[in-house]
């Protein structure tokens, strides 16, 4: 269950960040409050899994998985074209999520 609640917990922080650009400096409401929400609930949710499993790996996850879906909301909401190096640098964090799932005996799967 840890990590349906990591997973719910990066999709709320990619929804607070991709909001935090849409409100403009907290000059517009619902974005604005959505941010609160959104980071409320994503740090509440990684509280509740770093109950069983450890912060690095939590961490690993939280920011590797939310780097690149906010790429990804980036390009597709924004627009925002990631160069060459910033697709190498993106594949590598994805590597780096894979190696500690598949091969490391801290992971907790």
């Amino acid at each position: 269950m840890a990590f349906v609640y990591l997973a719910l917990a990066i999709v709320a922080e990619v929804v607070a960040t991709s909001a935090l650009k849409a409100s403009d400096g907290f000059t517009r409401l619902w974005p604005s409050v959505t941010v609160v929400i959104g980071y409320g609930l994503a740090f509440y949710l990684l509280a509740l899994v770093l109950r069983s499993v450890p912060v690095g790996i939590a961490y690993a996850f939280w920011a590797g998985l939310g780097i690149v879906l906010i790429t990804l909301v980036g390009l597709v909401v924004y627009g925002e074209r990631p160069d060459l190096p910033a697709l190498l640098g993106l594949a590598m964090i994805v590597g780096g999520v894979v190696v500690i799932q598949v091969f490391s005996s801290v992971s907790a799967h």
